[in-house]
């Protein structure tokens, strides 16, 4: 038989209301009396019936975290970071994957209301107007993570693609190279992967470089996408002596696929990646790519999501970390 409350109340010497309080974190309870209750739940292993507790407070302790692709590189260290704020403070943690399906990523906004989450980390594919529209209709208390909405209107933790882009299409201009192509994802998205396209963009014409279509491929952050990004550099006969990859998937598929059409590696292209996620620093050749604080982003989200749920006074809603650019074996030296 599972243990109540009442055998709670009844083992610390205490009323059902004394325990209830403890459980809830209520103040007026003494630190004998809490210790008292804690022992008792300890000693009698009770689990409190979490849809019970949030009829009567309205929280669950629990919130979702919604992510683009779980078996990226990059997002797993995030939701890491996330997870041990979030075990600090007695909250749990749902996990949806979206597989970069917009569509889904509206239902489980849904579902996630339904389960009662008291917030949200949000890492969307694509922050477009609708899905704004669902996470106000639900009232969701919602911390984006990546990427921020273009009003600012919801809490956001990034850094700044376009500058980090610009900087890295830079580090290959003053190297020489003149004709650097861009492989990413679609560029008419509200998301961070836009803005890398963007900072490509701006660093060429800064340049006085025009932008040549051929030379660009946007249709997502995979491996396979760096690989069907050079067979249609190739295909346009272009000549191109650098890459700039929207992710470190896409450079890896980039650089497989030039090592199968004989060109090398620096020697002949280089290649510039994008999250510094672990597999770039033992791929070869390394990868020289833009570092994005990963875990600081999922860790500083939580907190800030936190003190939102507990009406705590939020320093800064659009949250903006440092980025570094990580130079490995990919790009000529």
């Amino acid at each position: 038989m599972a243990t109540s409350i009442k055998d709670v109340a009844r083992e610390a010497g205490v009323s059902i209301a004394t325990v209830s309080r403890v459980l809830n974190d209520i103040d007026v309870v003494n630190e004998d009396t809490k210790k008292k209750v804690l022992e008792a739940i300890k000693k009698l292993g009770y689990r409190p019936n979490i849809v019970a507790r949030s009829l009567k407070t309205q929280k669950t302790k629990t919130v979702g975290i919604l992510v683009p692709d779980i078996s990226s590189g990059f997002y797993p260290e995030i939701v890491r970071g996330a997870e041990d704020v979030a075990n600090i403070y007695d909250y749990n943690v749902i996990l949806c994957n979206s597989d970069f399906d917009i569509e889904k990523e509206k239902e489980y906004l849904r579902v996630l209301k339904e389960k009662m989450v008291d917030g949200v980390i949000y890492m969307s594919s694509s922050l477009q107007e609708e899905t704004l529209e669902i996470i106000n209709e639900l009232n969701l208390t919602t911390v984006l993570v990546e990427t921020k909405d273009k009003e600012e209107s919801l809490p956001s933790v990034t850094i700044d693609n376009i500058k980090a882009v610009k900087e890295a299409t830079e580090y290959l201009l003053n190297k020489g190279m003149k004709k650097i192509a861009f492989a990413g994802a679609k560029r008419d998205n509200m998301n961070a992967w836009r803005d890398r396209y963007i900072g490509y963009e701006n660093a060429l014409k800064e340049n006085g470089i025009s932008i040549d279509e051929d030379l660009i491929y946007a249709e997502g952050l995979k491996v396979k996408s760096g690989y069907e990004a050079v067979q249609h550099f190739e295909s346009s006969k272009k000549d191109y002596d650098a890459v700039v990859c929207a992710s470190d998937e896409i450079a890896m598929g980039v650089i497989n696929a030039l090592r199968d059409n004989g060109k090398r590696v620096p020697e002949d292209v280089s290649v510039i990646g994008f999250n510094d996620n672990i597999m770039s620093s033992v791929f070869y050749p390394k990868i020289t790519t833009v570092k994005q604080p990963s875990y600081d982003m999922g860790s500083v989200a939580m907190r800030m999501l936190i003190k939102l749920l507990n009406k705590k006074e939020v320093e800064e809603s659009q949250f903006v970390l440092d980025y570094l650019l990580v130079e490995r074996d990919s790009c000529k030296k």
